[in-house]
């Protein structure tokens, strides 16, 4: 992920925590010109994501402050494992903390998150993907998480995939005649994804010209006749009820993504602190 991908998340988060003022308990208790030390601490065992967005953070309060990873996005570590040190002067290392810390304990739980459903699915085949159930202004960040935590992205967007829920269904008479359009207006390269709801509608999209099939909260059963019925022809993607205690049998049905909402629209922070150094 490039600077110029979150530079302007980082600066908004901290205009949001400084606005015009600052920091007036930093300002007011840490006299000037103190020196410190702090070091990035995991305080729970995860998956690191972020650690760059953080560093930035401290850039942009003080270029002279100098920030060093001493793991990588995407590592797994223990709890007490230390992540970065940043040094400098105290009062612009204070003013950053917690932008850095809200930026990068978020993507280390999304990251974190998807690492334990990738790992409850090992050996089936099937893929763990995220949503576009993102927290609105972060989804970059969301989405680059769940890549680090061994998932795959589904679409950025609205502007870069197609995928034809019950209400377009509707608007356009049916399912081959919304495949039919979204084709002709998107053209061979543009996924064309259909969500269903039962095997009735799935029997309406195999031998359309969509790509994949959205198989929504299908029970077990249901979902591995929805597999035979496809036959390979398209890619099949489960979503609805995924949790770490069913995703392995969703997987075991065959299907070849499973997407989960959960891991960032409300994934749980990683606990990573920032400690002086006495």
């Amino acid at each position: 992920m490039k600077r110029s991908d979150y530079a302007a998340i980082v600066e908004r988060a901290l205009g949001e925590d400084l606005s015009d003022i600052g920091d007036v308990t930093t300002q007011a208790v840490v006299p000037e010109g103190t020196m410190a030390r702090g070091e990035f601490v995991a305080r729970s065992p995860g998956v690191v994501a972020g650690l760059d967005v953080a560093g930035y953070a401290f850039t942009v309060v003080d270029p002279s402050l100098v920030f060093e990873a001493s793991a990588s996005d995407g590592d797994r570590v223990d709890s007490g494992a230390t992540l970065a040190v940043v040094e400098g002067t105290a009062r612009s290392i204070l003013t950053a903390e917690r932008t850095a810390l809200n930026l990068i304990g978020r993507m280390s739980g999304v990251a974190t998150e998807t690492a334990r459903l990738v790992d409850a699915v090992e050996g089936t085949g099937a893929l763990i993907s995220d949503t576009r159930k993102t927290m609105p202004g972060l989804r970059i960040l969301d989405k680059y998480a769940v890549k680090m935590g061994g998932g795959v992205n589904h679409r950025t967007g609205l502007y870069d995939a197609v995928i034809i829920k019950d209400n377009h269904i509707v608007a356009a008479g049916d399912i081959a005649k919304a495949v039919a359009k979204a084709r002709a207006s998107v053209g061979p390269d543009v996924m064309v994804e259909v969500e269903v709801e039962s095997l009735d509608q799935l029997a309406e999209v195999v031998g359309t010209d969509a790509d994949r099939v959205l198989l929504d909260n299908m029970d077990l059963a249901t979902l591995r006749q929805a597999v035979k019925m496809t036959n390979d022809t398209i890619v099949t993607e489960a979503s609805g009820g995924v949790t770490l205690e069913t995703v392995r049998a969703i997987a075991q049905t065959g299907v070849g993504i499973i997407s989960v909402g959960w891991i960032t629209h409300s994934p749980p922070q990683l606990d990573i602190g920032l400690d002086f150094a006495s």
